[in-house]
């Protein structure tokens, strides 16, 4: 496993930032991390990352221990915080020459140049990092996150504060390094997750209350929603007699929305309209957004 979280507990005073946490993280995979404000995405990122240390449990990363073994953690992560710490008085290409001082890269010139090249930094690279604009600084923060080229890559909301452009440009480029490193990312844009992450893990109050594949999470939920659209009005008291019909909303004119219990209460609504004189023009089975989902699993 890239990353290997087993009944992890953080507790500062009498706050229970994370209680007894416990996931996967496979190599190769995208994982959106969800939760809401103050939920404990960050303190889980800085425990796998070795800033904090757990109050109890175990985390690995490619099996090394985040407290046994940091060094070792460290040489195979790399992390871009939710606010990113860069020089401003620094040129790109010295910026990314010194940290690949840090992590003492042999050839730090070509390593640099490649990450220049990577990341779209090409036109920008002999700016000071002060002038460059959120979506060029993140840019920046990504190649010093894997100048080292480490396997796992830990990005603390990564696409926050930036315009609709560069999001694209940034969500392109995670989903490219993707193909080549494990790379788990928080984040409160949903249609972000669905758009790259393979699967989805969310926090709630410091416990795990969603960890699946995210196509899987979507489709979870046993209730099934269709829109219908009648040629007549129909009064709802009606529509709510269906047989498997749990609730049903009025959208516009004779369009209803019904949260069905199965698929097979679609022949129970054809056989009311035709009981009732009625026609059906249009009904449509609609997937459950991930934001909907969220909102069910966080509130």
């Amino acid at each position: 496993m890239s990353i290997e979280v087993k009944n992890v507990t953080k507790i500062y005073g009498r706050q229970r930032a994370l209680d007894d946490v416990s996931f996967v993280v496979e190599p190769g995979n995208i994982v959106g991390f969800l939760g809401p404000n103050g939920a404990g995405k960050s303190t889980m990122m800085k425990i796998i990352t070795c800033f904090i240390p757990q109050t109890s449990g175990e985390v690995k990363v490619c099996g090394f221990d985040v407290v046994d073994q940091p060094i070792d953690v460290k040489r195979q992560v790399g992390y871009l915080p939710e606010h990113n710490p860069l020089y401003l008085d620094m040129y790109v290409k010295e910026y990314l020459d010194f940290i690949g001082g840090v992590y003492k890269i042999s050839d730090r010139k070509n390593r640099v140049k490649e990450m220049i090249d990577m990341v779209g930094l090409g036109v920008e690279q002999n700016k000071k990092i002060g002038a460059l604009s959120k979506g060029y600084r993140q840019r920046v923060g990504l190649a010093q996150a894997m100048i080292h080229d480490p396997k796992v890559l830990i990005l603390d909301e990564p696409t926050t504060g930036l315009d609709p452009n560069q999001l694209e440009e940034i969500r392109e480029l995670i989903k490219q390094i993707g193909k080549e490193k494990t790379i788990m990312l928080s984040t409160h844009i949903m249609q972000e997750v669905e758009a790259i992450c393979d699967k989805t893990i969310i926090i709630n109050k410091g416990k795990i209350v969603a960890d699946n594949n995210t196509q899987a999470l979507r489709q979870q939920d046993s209730n099934l929603v269709l829109t219908v659209e009648f040629d007549k009005t129909i009064d709802q008291k009606q529509l709510l007699t269906i047989e498997g019909v749990i609730q049903v909303k009025h959208k516009s004119d004779n369009n209803w929305v019904f949260e069905v219990a199965n698929d097979a209460v679609r022949n129970n609504i054809f056989q009311f309209a035709v009981n009732h004189g009625l026609m059906v023009l249009t009904m449509q089975k609609e997937t459950k957004s991930l934001e909907q989902i969220f909102k069910k699993l966080t509130t």
